[in-house]
């Protein structure tokens, strides 16, 4: 069973949806109890890092993820749910991540020049390094993207999106998975990837 972690940010309805197409068995959750039967975790998330990052610390899901992965559960952390993994973002002030992996947060507008912010649309996928959950993927596959910020990583990086620079589309480290992009919204090939990370199996991490 997949727990989706319900802390008041993100598009549950249409990951639920896309789970339920897979045959993947989910649960929609705040309960660390019902957490910590789940073989596998998801991060959802939209809107700003700081409110998100303070709703899991109030809430003490921070300390509940945490506590998860540290014995080898897998995380899928997706748009705002990835850059939550990181130790920093720098979205409207400074405001502390997971931690779980090195590498901070920025601002698109400080680096990209003459595209629209937010980056929003259709981007192809260029793998740099292997990631399990894009097994199904060939290199140039196209996902759906929305964000203003993007993580600059200090490990983990997986996958690479141009948009006028290099920006990072996915990251992993161990048992711990990033995405950028909505697989939700992609298409056969966001099933594939939530296919491919339902299926991860303890030799995969």
């Amino acid at each position: 069973m997949i727990a989706i972690i319900d802390y008041g940010v993100g598009n549950l309805f249409s990951l639920t949806q896309s789970l339920q197409k897979i045959g993947a068995e989910s649960v929609v959750t705040a309960d660390p109890q019902v957490i910590g039967r789940a073989d596998k975790l998801i991060l959802p998330g939209v809107g700003a890092f700081g409110d998100a990052a303070q709703k899991l610390k109030d809430s003490g899901l921070d300390c509940v993820i945490k506590s998860e992965v540290a014995k080898g559960k897998p995380l899928l952390g997706i748009c705002l749910g990835m850059q939550l993994l990181f130790e920093r973002s720098f979205e409207y002030g400074e405001h502390e991540g997971l931690g779980l992996i090195k590498g901070e947060v920025l601002p698109l507008s400080g680096y990209v020049i003459g595209l629209k912010i937010p980056h929003m649309g259709w981007n192809s996928l260029e793998f740099v390094d292997s990631n399990p959950i894009f097994k199904g993927l060939r290199q140039g596959e196209y996902v759906y993207f929305v964000h203003s910020y993007f993580a600059k990583c200090g490990e983990g990086l997986s996958v690479t999106t141009d948009y006028g620079i290099k920006v990072t589309a996915a990251v992993r480290k161990g048992n711990v998975y990033g995405v950028q992009f909505h697989p939700e919204k992609s298409g056969t090939a966001g099933l594939e990837i939530l296919k491919a990370f339902n299926e991860l199996q303890a030799d995969s991490l």
